[in-house]
């Protein structure tokens, strides 16, 4: 075995780039992210794998995001494992010599697979097999010296192997569920091409990064935007571990668009956790007035970023006064919120802002993210290695910008207690049958529009409110939840008899992608 697992994931912009690397770490293997435009000779030299992820581009296009022709071959020189999927495969092929052509139609979702030669790629694996495609170009020209491994009904080169090198193209996504024997197929280039021996598990990470904040602390006050939930208080309690407690200050703003609750209990879950100095602010008017006639999402979004930092820069200046000057600001931001932000890599699309990744430089603040390139899953992992409650690990995603997301159009008062009211019967409802941890995210959304009904005998004209349930392992792609039908239907009922101005409840059945798990 070559014992070097640290496996290279050129990011060319895909939304789900970083699902390959969520892949490969499941199989036991470090993977480390790197955008194409950053990726240094070191990288390669370093690597004991490299794998080319997919992308939004055509490689047909001017400008299209390109591999740097010196590092690949300093990758065939060293003689490194490569891997190309889907763009990565036509960039890879277009680099070594071959062409890409465009079809005529594209090939999206799952197709049939067929294996035309023994190789150790698909080891294991039978000669036809399911895989997923999304793509429309494809490669029509061999490179020279290459051999055709595999091919579907409308891609005549699916797979391809350089000879005499370890290198290979996959048109098909072996990173995604839908394909069948991709989780063998990454295996088998890891273990079998690339022999490299599984190390790694996201609790062995939690030594390294505790040592990189430790290293990167040059004394000087380190102020937290605490939220309660899992990434935040996941991330402080890790600088706790590096720092100490003494120089934390973790600022909890009670923003107006939370849980009924909420605040006071991530107040007292800090505390218990040993933080000494733990601020609770209430800043629920300022926000709620910013918000007042926004209505689109990006909008609201960047209101919320705004007012959030104009607050936590306002309470940062008065306990400066008192405790002396801040030098760090710690977020829990974690790799979902990056990508989604478009701040992952140079190619990546921005499909919404995220309030915790948007630091405006007027804070003068050195930032810390011991998450930033973590999923949520592991960092559930992490927490509980660091022995956090369980409680606060499994509970669901709660979005930055609150409630505000799950009404949609304005956000007013009255909307507010709706939506809060209607969490809050959601969660209890989905507890008592067990259910709650088993999802992903449960929650209630405030729709715009009104409806007809009838209560008491007499005509109502309330709003309807939408029930999204899903199921996900890092939110990167999520199915609707099959949640049984009598537990739906005690949630509608309680939530059109206990929750003013309501008078309709719908269930959401959209996956994502086309769909976002939120619905701003």
């Amino acid at each position: 075995m070559d014992g070097r697992a640290r496996v290279v994931v050129v990011d060319f912009g895909g939304q789900y780039a970083h699902l390959i690397a969520r892949r490969i770490r499941e199989l036991g293997f470090y993977a480390e992210v790197v955008p194409y435009d950053t990726l240094k000779p070191e990288d390669v030299s370093s690597a004991g794998a490299i794998v080319l992820s997919g992308g939004p581009s055509s490689v047909l296009e001017e400008g299209a995001p390109r591999l740097n022709p010196s590092l690949l071959e300093l990758a065939l020189r060293e003689d490194k494992p490569v891997l190309g999927i889907c763009y990565g495969h036509q960039l890879l092929a277009t680099a070594l010599g071959g062409a890409v052509g465009k079809g005529a139609k594209g090939e999206y979702g799952s197709a049939t697979l067929e294996v035309l030669t023994e190789d150790p790629l698909f080891s294991g694996t039978p000669r036809i097999q399911r895989v997923w495609m999304s793509h429309r170009d494809y490669v029509d020209t061999l490179p020279p010296g290459s051999l055709v491994l595999a091919r579907t009904e409308d891609c005549g080169i699916a797979a391809f192997k350089l000879a005499g090198a370890r290198v290979y193209g996959v048109q098909f996504h072996p990173e995604v569920k839908h394909t069948e024997y991709g989780a063998r197929i990454l295996e088998n280039f890891l273990m079998g091409v690339a022999r490299l021996e599984p190390s790694w598990r996201p609790e062995d990470a939690v030594k390294s990064v505790i040592e990189r904040v430790r290293a990167a602390y040059n004394g000087g006050n380190i102020l937290v935007a605490a939220s309660g939930g899992v990434d935040s208080t996941t991330a402080a309690y890790i600088v706790k571990l590096a720092v100490g407690h003494e120089p934390i200050h973790l600022v909890v703003i009670d923003t107006g668009l939370l849980r009924e609750g909420e605040a006071e209990r991530a107040v007292g879950t800090l505390k218990s956790l040993g933080f000494k100095h733990v601020h609770l602010l209430d800043a629920a008017r300022e926000f709620l007035s910013a918000l007042k006639g926004v209505v689109d999402p990006e909008e609201k979004r960047r209101v919320i970023a705004r007012v959030y930092f104009e607050v936590l820069e306002r309470r940062a200046r008065e306990l400066s006064a008192v405790y002396g000057e801040f030098r760090y600001l710690v977020q829990g931001t974690i790799y979902p919120d990056r990508i989604e932000s478009g701040r992952a890599g140079r190619g990546s699309d921005r499909i919404k802002s995220h309030h915790n990744v948007t630091l405006p430089e007027k804070l003068g603040l050195e930032l810390i993210e011991p998450l930033a390139d973590f999923y949520k899953d592991e960092v559930r992992k992490v927490a509980i290695s660091l022995g956090l409650p369980e409680e606060l690990v499994y509970q669901h995603p709660f979005p930055g910008p609150g409630l505000a997301v799950r009404v949609v159009g304005e956000v007013t008062e009255e909307k507010l207690k709706v939506v809060r009211k209607a969490t809050k019967i959601v969660e209890e409802e989905l507890r008592k049958a067990g259910l709650y941890r088993s999802l992903w995210q449960a929650f209630p959304v405030l729709l715009p529009v009104k409806t007809t009904g009838v209560k008491g005998d007499a005509r109502s004209y309330e709003y309807a409110i939408a029930l999204r349930a899903v199921v996900s392992e890092d939110a990167m792609t999520a199915e609707f939840a099959k949640l049984p039908w009598e537990v739906l239907e005690k949630i509608a009922s309680r939530i059109v008899n206990e929750v003013e101005n309501v008078n309709r409840v719908l269930y959401d059945l959209t996956n994502k992608p086309p769909a976002t798990i939120e619905y701003e």
